[in-house]
């Protein structure tokens, strides 16, 4: 049975996908299917986030969805994104007969949170708690680390300082605040997803760094 992924032009969704191997293929829903990461599993699908179509029956699925406040241009234009596209999908997910899903959200996430994104990011995971999936993976990565311009993306500044300042100190620094390669998640969350612990599982940075490993 296929599996399904939403934001797999992203940092951590096309690692994911270029760390799939089944079994069965996996579904990329994408806004435009030209961007479609290539392989012998991979099966693009061009779709309209507000207004998704019934999806292929799946088991597992994998939502990498999120943009920035400042990409987006204003905090409603970054909850249609984070918030509302993250649902829409787990919802047509859930009803396709997935059971297992996993999720990139952030560090910091927290539905009373004083900062809005982190707000945002909280909500998103109650709201997908209440789903019933039968496991639930949740990946709060602290910065994300990879190669933006190879996926034709802008170098976001704010996060190329911070990396800049961050990774020379490298192990100095908590596992939990550590700067963490997106294939790293990506393969932390395949193996968790995978897994299928019933219920609700968070996966911190600290978990990743060695969950995620080659």
């Amino acid at each position: 049975m296929a599996a399904l992924i939403a934001g797999a032009t992203g940092l951590v969704g096309s690692e994911l996908a270029r760390h799939w191997t089944g079994p069965g293929d996996l579904v990329l829903l994408l806004r435009q299917a030209g961007k479609a990461p290539a392989g012998p599993r991979l099966r693009p699908l061009q779709v309209d986030f507000t207004a998704l179509p019934a999806l292929p029956q799946a088991e597992e699925a994998f939502c990498c969805l999120g943009t920035t406040i400042k990409q987006a241009g204003s905090q409603a234009a970054f909850r249609a994104v984070d918030f509302d596209a993250v649902l829409a999908f787990a919802r047509a997910a859930r009803a396709a007969g997935v059971r297992r899903f996993g999720v990139v959200s952030s560090l910091g996430a927290d539905s009373r949170s004083g900062s809005f994104y982190s707000r945002v990011k909280g909500e998103a995971e109650a709201a997908l708690s209440e789903l019933g999936f039968d496991s639930l993976a949740i990946a709060r990565p602290s910065l994300l680390a990879g190669d933006r311009a190879a996926l034709g993306q802008t170098a976001r500044a704010g996060e190329r300082l911070a990396l800049a300042l961050a990774l020379p100190l490298g192990r100095l620094l908590p596992a939990a605040w550590r700067p963490i390669q997106a294939s790293h998640v990506a393969r932390a969350l395949l193996r968790a997803v995978r897994e299928g612990r019933p219920g609700r599982r968070v996966l911190g940075s600290a978990e990743m760094q060695s969950l995620g490993a080659p």
